[in-house]
């Protein structure tokens, strides 16, 4: 009974993991429509991104009530459900993004618009290795270390993210622009990186859960 709703919780996350990539994906979109000025499209879209972060906490909601029903090792249990808690929260962070730039409308000087795109694509492209990372711990098919190679591959292109906003950060406030635009600039580029940086929690709780089922 114990393994039956461990493979039902390892199914579920697999289905969650599916959701936070179609939000990110979807997200992504959201905002490169945005900053091409198809806002109509965008906001069709970032619609889209509420519904699927709605339907990965409705997953997580399923994975906890096996995971208090006895699935897993106590020693793991926790682990797995803050797993899933922090793949939640790199969903959230991509609507929270969406949302912020639909009803902000912060305005992107052209200077900098091809710098905002390059952070976007980035910072979202985070999602590839922690997607690999997981399905690498769940169907056992790859070996711990490969799994660890895939989390330090976040951590990696979260790097790579930070200091694409270094730079443009320092860009933005060296320009002639406006100073409330600068401000408003680097509020957009705060709620992008968040989802980079989110995606590295998630991945260094993976690290950890990973060393916890060695042994």
């Amino acid at each position: 009974m114990i393994f039956k709703k461990e493979k039902e919780v390892i199914q579920l996350i697999i289905e969650h993991l599916q959701k936070v990539e179609e939000c990110i994906t979807t997200g992504e979109k959201t905002l490169i429509s945005y900053l091409s000025g198809e806002k109509k499209e965008a906001k069709n879209l970032s619609v889209r991104v509420d519904s699927l972060e709605t339907e990965a906490d409705s997953i997580t909601e399923r994975i906890r009530n096996l995971l208090y029903s006895g699935a897993y090792l106590p020693l793991l249990r926790e682990d797995i459900y803050r797993l899933v808690e922090n793949m939640d929260k790199v969903a959230n962070a991509m609507e929270a993004c969406c949302d912020f730039f639909l009803n902000q409308r912060p305005t992107i000087p052209e200077q900098f618009n091809h710098g905002v795109v390059e952070i976007i694509k980035k910072s979202t492209g985070t999602m590839i290795p922690l997607r690999e990372a997981v399905l690498c711990f769940l169907e056992g098919k790859c070996p711990e270390e490969t799994t660890r190679i895939y989390t330090k591959d976040v951590g990696v292109e979260e790097s790579e993210v930070d200091k694409l906003e270094w730079d443009l950060t320092k860009l933005i406030f060296t320009s002639s622009v406006d100073h409330s635009f600068k401000i408003h600039l680097k509020q957009c580029l705060d709620t992008i990186v968040e989802i980079s940086d989110r995606a590295e929690d998630a991945a260094d709780h993976l690290e950890m859960v990973t060393l916890k089922a060695m042994f």
